[in-house]
């Protein structure tokens, strides 16, 4: 049973509001003033709140403010009760975050449908976005049945990357996001010389490409498939939409957002810092820690030394030379472009 807070200071509506909304199946809450409906809001985890703006001790407008700065209460549908009907108090209400407005005098049917309307459309937009292609197309394909949401287009663009081939070019401004349904992908910066190195590296079911894009700017890497992948791109315009109407999604990039930031800090620390040879044994590492599978017993790669260097920071015959010697060591396994990892501990505890 959907619950239902009913922020109300008038009496004979409050009470017939509630009995309405009883009949109808839902769990009914009431607060008499606003004060004590953020409250309730708070302590009670409602579906959805149906608030009076013109209230004594804090008016609907005060509500909505307060709620919308706490995070478990940010995204319950909001519907505003007014006997006012000026357009200025209509788009105040609107531009807060109201999520509909209904003008007193109302009739039960009036009242029900923007409840079912609300409480549809709210259970839709907080699925939870899975780094998954087909949950993206799930969740468009259900958000254009509504009418807020219609001008979405699904304009997935899927590519078939050849291995090296890039996928987008430092400068170049982004048309969206792109999301590895198979494959691996690396982003890189080049120096005036050309030399490349590789400041992140993703795998199948990740996202790439969106710091540039919620920025706005052009891109500050390239991006280039470590191996032959599928890559869809996400229309900017589906993104930012998911982006604004789902507090989930943008909780989930902020995220990711603070992740890579704090990775890219570390990378940066030890390529200033460590040995050669630690380096190299921490890109080994890393790449285990990326792309190895819970299956399998080692992990094994088939890696350029060129791209291994551009992790590294180094000349790639410095790490031809290093793999040489962790071969002899035992740390290692190579068989043409493959490397495989015999001891990850030793590797991962390698000293400076």
């Amino acid at each position: 049973m959907k619950k239902i807070l009913l922020i109300e200071d008038n009496t004979d509506v409050r009470e017939n509001t509630s009995e309405i909304l009883r009949l109808a199946q839902y769990e009914v809450i009431t607060a008499v003033n606003g004060k004590e409906g953020v409250e309730l809001a708070q302590s009670g985890k409602p579906d959805i709140i149906i608030c009076d703006i013109m209230m004594p001790v804090l008016d609907g407008h005060g509500v909505l403010h307060m709620l919308s700065k706490h995070e478990e209460t940010a995204s319950i549908p909001f519907i505003f009760l007014t006997a006012k009907a000026e357009r200025s108090d209509f788009r105040k209400g609107m531009e807060m975050g109201a999520d509909d407005y209904l003008t007193k005098p109302f009739d039960d049917v009036e009242l029900l449908n923007a409840i079912e309307s609300r409480l549809k459309k709210n259970e839709i937009l907080r699925k939870e976005f899975t780094k998954n292609i087909v949950g993206y197309n799930d969740f468009i394909n259900e958000a254009k049945g509504f009418d807020s949401l219609k001008e979405l287009t699904v304009l997935h663009e899927k590519k078939l990357i050849k291995k090296k081939e890039d996928i987008y070019s430092e400068g170049s401004f982004p048309k969206g996001i792109y999301f590895i349904s198979k494959g691996k992908v690396k982003t890189y910066q080049s120096n005036e010389q050309g030399k490349e190195l590789i400041t992140e590296l993703y795998k199948e079911g990740e996202f790439f490409g969106y710091l540039s894009l919620l920025q706005n700017e052009t891109y500050a890497n390239s991006a280039a498939a470590l191996e032959d992948s599928e890559i869809y791109l996400i229309p900017k315009e589906d993104f930012f939409t998911l982006m604004y109407k789902n507090t989930e999604v943008s909780k989930k990039f902020i995220e990711m957002l603070s992740n890579d930031l704090r990775e890219n800090e570390k990378q940066l620390v030890k390529l200033a810092y460590n040995s050669v040879r630690k380096r190299v044994a921490e890109a080994l590492v890393r790449l285990s820690d990326k792309y190895k599978k819970e299956k399998d017993e080692k992990f094994s790669m088939n890696l350029s030394r060129e791209d291994l260097a551009n992790m590294v920071g180094t000349a790639t015959e410095t790490v031809i030379r290093t793999l040489s010697d962790f071969k002899e060591e035992k740390y290692i396994e190579v068989s043409g472009s493959s490397i495989t990892l015999l001891n990850y501990e030793r590797l991962a505890a390698m000293k400076n």
